[in-house]
C-alpha cells in the first residue's frame, strides 16, 4: 500500500484523477474494455470531476459498478447514489455499460443479479473512500471479513448513519435508512488495483485506526493494508493524526 498526502482536498482529488486516468488508459490499451468500481459521496467530488474532464479515455469500454445503495431509498432522493453516479460520472462521460444496485427493488435479488454480472471478469480499478467509523462501502465496524458474496445486505451502524446527517445528505438521523446494499470487503480485495480518495479531519482518527492500529474487522478499511496495489490519497487534515514515520513508510511503499 501507498500513501500521498497532499496539501488539500481538492489537490488530493486531483492526484488520485489523474493516477485513475492514466490506469484506465493502459488497461483499455491491453484489453477491449475495463472494469472500474465507484464510491460517492463528498470525499469524491473533486476526484470524480477531474477524473470525468481527464482526456484519452474511451468511456463506451468502460463498465461501471455501484460500489453501494440504501435500501428502500428513491432514485429522485439526494442521497440515492444512483442519483449521484448518473450526475457526476455517467451523464458526464457517456458510460453505457453499468450496473447499478436498485434500492427500491427487492435487495436479495438486486444482490444476486449484479453480483453475478461481477463475477463475470475481475474489476480492474476500485476507486473507494473511508467513512469516519472506518467503513470501507458500507462495511461498517464490525465488517464481515469472511464472506465470498458479491454484494451483501448490511446493517447500517448509528455513526455511519450520523455521518450522512452531517455531510448534508438528510436533515435527521430518522431520515437514513437503516439497511443498505454493499460490495463486501473479499470482492473489494479481488480488484487488480485500489485508489482510496479520503480527505478532511473529520475522517483522520479513522486513518490513524486504520493504518496504525492493527488489522481488524473494526477499523474495516485497515484490510486495504493486505492488498498489493492500492494508493490512498489523503489531505494534510485527514493526515493529521498519522505519525512521521506512517506517513514515511507508506509513502515509501510500492504502488
Amino acid at each position: 500500500m501507498r500513501i500521498r498526502v497532499l496539501a488539500d482536498k481538492a489537490s488530493a482529488g486531483h492526484a488520485a484523477a489523474e493516477q485513475a486516468a492514466e490506469a484506465l488508459r493502459t488497461e483499455l490499451r491491453a484489453q477491449a474494455s475495463a472494469r472500474i468500481v465507484a464510491a460517492t459521496g463528498a470525499s469524491q467530488f473533486e476526484f470524480l470531476e477531474a477524473l470525468t474532464a481527464a482526456p484519452g479515455i474511451d468511456w463506451a469500454r468502460v463498465e461501471l459498478f455501484h460500489l453501494d445503495e440504501y435500501v428502500g431509498l428513491s432514485v429522485s432522493h439526494p442521497a440515492s447514489f444512483r442519483k449521484y453516479l448518473w450526475e457526476r460520472l455517467i451523464t458526464k462521460t457517456g458510460i453505457t455499460q453499468h450496473y447499478l444496485l436498485d434500492g427500491e427493488g427487492d435487495a436479495q435479488t438486486v444482490v444476486e443479479t449484479i453480483g453475478k454480472e461481477l463475477l463475470v471478469r475481475p474489476v480492474d480499478l476500485a476507486f473507494v473512500g473511508i467513512g469516519e467509523n472506518g467503513h470501507l462501502a458500507f462495511n461498517d465496524p464490525p465488517a464481515d471479513f469472511e464472506t465470498d458474496e458479491p454484494y451483501i445486505v448490511v446493517e447500517l451502524d448509528e455513526a455511519c448513519r450520523q455521518q450522512q446527517v452531517n455531510e448534508g445528505w438528510f436533515a435527521t438521523v430518522a431520515d437514513v435508512p437503516r439497511r443498505a446494499i454493499s460490495l463486501s470487503v473479499r470482492q473489494m480485495l479481488r480488484a487488480k488495483q485500489i485508489i482510496g480518495i479520503v480527505p478532511e479531519e473529520r475522517k483522520a482518527q479513522a486513518v490513524k485506526k486504520c493504518f496504525e492500529a492493527e488489522v481488524s474487522p473494526y477499523a474495516p478499511a485497515s484490510i486495504l493494508r493486505r492488498h498489493g496495489n492500492v494508493t490512498i490519497y489523503l489531505d494534510r487534515a485527514s493526515a493529521s493524526l498519522l505519525s512521521p514515520h506512517t506517513i514515511a513508510r507508506y509513502q515509501l511503499a510500492p504502488k
